[in-house]
């Protein structure tokens, strides 16, 4: 399997409130030890070690999580980061990662890919990739597609049309529309037609094509994208960094460009064990449920006449607390050194409602 022209770019700045109040803002899911002690970011970069060398890939996140991540992969250099001076979306992000490849190599291509995500076949991911590689080589802008297995309302969807045939045993079509994060109904209806793909947020492109593409669709960021670009490798790359990135508007690389481009594939991502881990009822993909349906990540639980619910306790430097549970069902508790979470288990991907409120009352301590 070859990757000669493959850079492979993790990214790691966003927050994932859907998991609070474990993931915070200074501790954000890709950092938080979910897998028998290792973090997402850490099985992000081991995953592509098998094909790609750490040299190849490219981090881009915010400074305040360089050295965390650091900590994880140690392995990992100034060389491999690409810091944001502040959130501006993954449109932006995207863009800045795609000029300095560019620089490096015009004809490379980026593999964009999440830090935050579970992949339990790394070797089916890899091949996924070089199908992806493939397809992107011939022009196209390659998004990974996954099938729904219920009715989630916290992931957008993809709407496939014509098929492509496949590359690589991996089914390619057009892509008909990219549809945002659905309400219930909607997300059944999605699911009934069998005409969707939840988005994965992973995609496959030539820096020269989406660039093509920023500069048609986003003309701003492409404007302030030149700027970067032709202060790269002088004196005043940080300054002019900073200044551009002060102006731009934050928006999603979904909505900027896929959502309007033409020339857009979907590759069937099945087979992966992939999870996002985006919210406490998907926790059930870490761990099996005990006998009673219970998840249970606390070492200091006792239950009785429950079932079917999630016990976490975040990792502490004091003794753990007693979690106690009497006839409960389908809840979700989670324990943490300033905050206790409780809430019913149908109601997990809701939970950014209430960092939304804490965020508009500045009760910044608890984010």
């Amino acid at each position: 399997m070859s990757f000669e022209r493959t850079y492979p770019v993790i990214m790691a700045g966003g927050g994932g409130t859907r998991l609070w109040p474990l993931s915070r803002a200074d501790r954000p899911k890709q950092s938080l030890p979910l897998l028998e002690g290792r973090t997402l970011f850490q099985l992000a970069v081991r995953r592509l070690l098998p094909a790609f060398s750490l040299a190849r890939i490219r981090v881009v996140t915010v400074q305040p999580l360089v050295q965390q991540l650091v900590e994880q992969v140690p392995e990992l250099s100034e060389q491999n980061f690409l810091i944001e001076p502040a959130p501006r979306g993954t449109a932006s992000v995207i863009g800045l990662a795609a000029t300095v490849l560019r620089r490096k190599d015009p004809q490379a291509i980026m593999a964009c890919l999440t830090a935050d995500h579970l992949i339990g076949r790394p070797d089916r991911f890899l091949q996924l990739l070089a199908a992806a590689e493939t397809v992107a080589q011939r022009g196209e802008l390659v998004t990974l597609g996954i099938s729904p297995t219920y009715p989630a309302t916290g992931y957008g969807y993809i709407q496939v049309g014509e098929s492509s045939g496949s590359e690589a045993g991996f089914p390619v079509s057009r892509v008909l529309q990219f549809k945002e994060k659905p309400d219930r109904s909607q997300a059944e209806h999605y699911l009934e037609t069998g005409e969707y793909y939840w988005n994965s947020g992973m995609f496959v492109w030539t820096v020269s094509r989406i660039l093509e593409q920023i500069g048609q669709l986003m003309p701003e960021l492409s404007q302030g994208l030149e700027r970067i670009s032709s202060a790269l490798e002088t004196k005043t790359a940080q300054a002019t960094l900073k200044e551009v990135w002060t102006g731009l508007r934050s928006q999603t690389i979904d909505y900027g460009i896929m959502e309007q481009a033409e020339g857009v594939s979907v590759i069937g991502a099945d087979d992966l064990g992939w999870s996002d881990v985006g919210g406490w009822d998907r926790f059930s993909e870490l761990l099996p449920a005990d006998s009673d349906g219970n998840l249970v990540f606390a070492e200091n639980a006792l239950l009785v006449e429950t079932q079917d619910s999630l016990f976490y306790q975040a990792q502490s430097d004091h003794a753990k607390r007693l979690i106690a549970g009497l006839g409960l069902r389908d809840l979700i508790v989670v324990d943490t050194p300033d905050v206790l979470l409780i809430c019913r288990r149908e109601q997990a991907e809701e939970v950014r409602q209430l960092v939304e409120k804490l965020a508009a009352a500045g009760r910044t301590e608890y984010l």
